[in-house]
């Protein structure tokens, strides 16, 4: 009897044939990918890559704007057993060169902007094969895989082998590499499929980026095993999704999206009559922005819970009460318990630490089975560091993050990478940075510094424009003010409650 494969894309591969003549991809140009090219680009890319020796459980890094081709090279990795990287678009040199030196990827795709910062990386971490993937469907990856086979045996693989590996940072601010196998990505989109009702009649309007699990896992994984149509757009653009709208039956986004959609003025009915569901996640949808949406749309936003190691855990019903500040029940087949510091299960409407268990569930961190161990309970649940709380129907609800966490328009940001950034620049002595609530991007980051005594000090737009060189944008703090000192308590800790009580008139400012 020949071992079932557990390999995602042999699961997307059925419905890829089945509805072969089917559009998968409506782009914004009326420009159409049917699922047959899914299975025959992905196939010439995969015997290209393995043809200049890239090998089964290599991992391969990914840093290219989002494109249909680039969705190809990710079906092509998968099919391939090659270990999938992506990264971030807006990650600079610096930390390209933690995750290179860390992954120790064969190959390195990039844009062809980049590809000098790139190359010089690659050699500096004896990466021998750099290819380029342009939004413009240009590139030597492209051109070189072009003349490849259309058919490729995809490789057997697993439920334990790995298809992922991303990154988040940690408190420390030492990046952690995630990952992901094959049973984690297809157990938790079979489960989402059948939750949020997918089928072969869905369009879904993907506004999301593809380099972490929102709009690559979640949002692709409904669409590829229901047979489903994606409207694809690059970017999030307002007038953009407006338009499509009317052409799509479900859109996943982050809070984000739907408050500027909200702030256009132009979110009603009429707009939304085909649509059958709205889905956010990836941070804290306000109450307001659910309220607001309802009242424009007649639809209520389904909100959800996951994260990097988990994918999704939690969601509010389909079809039932969808809770306004609630992230919902665990989902089918995933086990979640709210203890105290003991690891004693609080009582309902009591706040405690989140714990997750399932298999959604990652496998543990690249390299670091000290911090994996440190991470997971006897009994196998992941403490996700997240604070929540129960009430008396089930409904979990996030309260906050004992990880010291900031979500930013759907992006994560650790305090501790942007303040050793901060905390080099001459004439800062130290730094505290912090999350303040903010109406367009759920949070904002904020940055308390303390110049050094007697030196002479930089201006908050020299901080910025330094700071902007060394590290993400999305990580670039919106507010800097200058203070005496951080508050700290006994042990020298510095209180970021504090700071974030003392500093409220930012949240106004930045609202």
């Amino acid at each position: 009897m020949t071992p079932q494969n557990h390999n995602l894309y042999s699961h997307y591969q059925k419905q890829f044939i089945k509805f072969k003549n089917k559009p998968a991809l409506r782009l914004i140009d009326n420009k159409t990918i049917y699922y047959k090219d899914l299975e025959k680009e992905s196939a010439k890319i995969a015997n290209y890559l393995r043809d200049l020796g890239v090998k089964i459980g290599d991992r391969v890094s990914v840093q290219v704007q989002k494109s249909p081709e680039a969705l190809y090279l990710y079906l092509a990795c998968l099919r391939a057993g090659f270990v999938y990287h992506p990264l971030n678009v807006g990650y600079k040199e610096s930390e390209l060169n933690y995750f290179f030196q860390n992954a120790e990827p064969s190959l390195v795709v990039c844009d062809q902007s980049n590809l000098e910062i790139i190359t010089n990386l690659a050699l500096k971490n004896k990466i021998s094969k750099v290819l380029t993937l342009n939004s413009d469907s240009t590139g030597s990856l492209l051109e070189e895989s072009k003349k490849c086979a259309l058919t490729f045996d995809t490789v057997h693989q697993k439920d334990n082998d790995l298809a992922a590996l991303l990154y988040s940072s940690g408190t420390t601010g030492t990046p952690k590499g995630i990952m992901l196998t094959h049973l984690n990505l297809s157990s938790n989109a079979y489960c989402l499929k059948n939750v949020w009702g997918f089928t072969d009649d869905d369009i879904l309007l993907h506004t999301l980026p593809i380099f972490h699990v929102h709009g690559l896992f979640v949002a692709l994984g409904c669409v590829f095993l229901s047979g489903a149509s994606t409207f694809w757009l690059n970017t999030f653009n307002q007038n953009e999704v407006l338009s499509a709208l009317p052409k799509c039956t479900v859109m996943m986004g982050v809070p984000t999206y739907y408050t500027r959609l909200l702030a256009t003025n132009q979110m009603s009915r009429s707009v939304t009559k085909n649509m059958r569901l709205f889905i956010s996640g990836s941070a804290p949808l306000l109450t307001d922005t659910f309220v607001e949406f309802e009242q424009a749309t007649g639809h209520c936003i389904l909100e959800r819970y996951g994260m990097t190691e988990t994918n999704m855990s939690t969601s509010n019903p389909l079809d039932g009460k969808r809770k306004a500040g609630t992230v919902g029940i665990p989902l089918p087949q995933i086990e979640i318990r709210i203890t105290d510091n003991n690891g004693k299960l609080v009582d309902e409407e009591q706040i405690g630490n989140i714990q997750v268990r399932g298999p959604n569930v990652f496998k543990g961190y690249w390299r670091m089975p000290e911090k994996t161990s440190e991470e997971f309970t006897h009994d196998g649940y992941f403490n996700t560091g997240d604070k929540g709380i129960k009430d008396a129907d089930g409904y979990i609800s996030i309260v906050g993050r004992s990880k010291d966490m900031i979500i930013t328009g759907g992006l994560n940001v650790y305090p501790k990478e942007v303040e050793l950034v901060i905390d080099e620049i001459d004439g800062i002595l130290e730094s505290a940075v912090i999350g303040i609530p903010n109406k367009d991007f759920g949070e904002a980051v904020a940055a308390l510094i303390v110049y050094e005594k007697n030196q002479c000090t930089p201006e908050v737009k020299e901080i910025l424009k330094l700071l902007k060189e060394k590290i993400s944008n999305f990580k670039v703090p919106k507010q800097i003010v200058a203070i005496d000192e951080l508050p700290r308590n006994t042990m020298g800790k510095v209180q970021k409650n504090i700071l974030r009580d003392s500093f409220a008139m930012l949240t106004s400012k930045s609202s």
